[in-house]
């Protein structure tokens, strides 16, 4: 998505030169959030300023929030069907090979040397025994700081050094905490569900991606919101729908919530995204100057990569293991490396799934 979204800013549009896109990627990257929806609020700020990131943001995920809403309330009606019931066990072995693709594209960015892979190894372990994600995340972030002291600030980026916008940060902050308040005096649930959603968005460095091993250590494991199962299915339904995975939030508000449920855990799954972009973007020069940021972050990512490891395994174990099961991960796994797009990997399973998983 990042990748479309420079060709249709920087060469077709030419809103921004090369330099600047660049720049604005690099800091989506270290900052947590989806990166593709915080690349597009960062195009707009940059154009248009604060409205124009905002109109930015919204335009990119609403597609994606209807996709995932429909798909969501057919979800619900039909998912006991036995041909849509057939359709998910094969999705299933789908999503395990997207994940396990995710996760090995993720090593090889973020795992630089054994000490990133120790990391890794080591946040998959602590997960497996229970451990909290965040807990894992802010004991990542101070080992980075300790392991990573060659790691020195190289140059300046070229996004403007300015003041953030305070008065539209604070009146969406208090928009939020009028939604909370709200939510606290009229349906409790809704509330929690807003809290978590907007839990894993302020901790998922590294993108969209990043977000399921706390999406599925908050819904499934700890708050019991939600099955395995369930949740697997709306990472399936994450994949058809346009724009970011992290849009499975929508179907787990759905699933609980109903209409009103799915877009609470859109406004909470990606508002943290939006002010991380409006409060960082001016500051990013210093951001990228500061050695303790940089090596904050270089451990938090070679930490989800062991965090997106453990929800690999999690998943495969999940799959009941047959000779048809194995042979659509390879299938899809061996796609997905040859750069096949996701969308036809998941469509075509789907296909194939309707036809052998009965």
């Amino acid at each position: 998505m990042v990748v479309y979204i420079r060709e249709l800013v920087v060469r077709r549009r030419r809103w921004l030169d090369e330099d600047t896109f660049a720049d604005g990627v690099a800091l989506c990257q270290s900052i947590p959030g989806a990166i593709a929806m915080q690349v597009a609020a960062f195009v707009g700020l940059t154009v248009r300023g604060t409205p124009g990131a905002l109109v930015a943001f919204i335009g990119f995920g609403l597609p994606a929030f209807v996709f995932m809403t429909v798909l969501s309330g057919l979800y619900v009606r039909f998912h006991a069907i036995p041909e849509v019931a057939a359709l998910f066990s094969g999705l299933k072995v789908i999503i395990v090979a997207i994940i396990v693709n995710a996760a090995s594209a993720f090593a090889k960015g973020a795992v630089k040397d054994y000490r990133d892979l120790l990391m890794a190894l080591c946040s998959a372990i602590l997960f497996w025994q229970g451990a909290s994600p965040f807990v894992v995340i802010a004991a990542a972030a101070c080992a980075g700081c300790l392991l990573f002291r060659a790691i020195r600030p190289s140059g300046s980026a070229g996004v403007r050094n300015g003041s953030p916008d305070i008065r539209a940060i604070a009146l969406i902050g208090t928009l939020v905490l009028l939604l909370m308040v709200l939510l606290y005096y009229t349906d409790y649930g809704l509330l929690r569900l807003a809290a978590v959603m907007l839990k894993i968005d302020l901790f998922a460095f590294g993108g969209g991606f990043a977000s399921l091993p706390l999406m599925l250590h908050q819904v499934v494991e700890a708050g019991g919101l939600i099955d395995g199962k369930t949740f697997m299915d709306g990472v399936a339904l994450g994949q058809v729908t346009p724009g970011p995975i992290i849009i499975t939030a929508t179907f787990v508000g759905y699933v609980l919530h109903g209409s009103l449920g799915a877009l609470v855990s859109a406004i909470a799954i990606f508002t943290p995204s939006f002010l991380m972009v409006l409060l960082t973007a001016p500051f990013f020069q210093r951001l990228k100057a500061s050695r303790f940021f940089l090596r904050a972050v270089r451990g938090i990512l070679a930490t989800f990569v062991g965090l997106l490891l453990y929800v690999a395994v999690k998943f495969a174990l999940s799959v009941p293991l047959t000779a048809l099961s194995g042979l659509l991960f390879c299938a899809s796994y061996l796609a997905l490396i040859k750069k096949i797009d996701i969308l036809y990997v998941v469509l075509g399973g789907a296909f194939l799934s309707v036809l052998f998983f009965r």
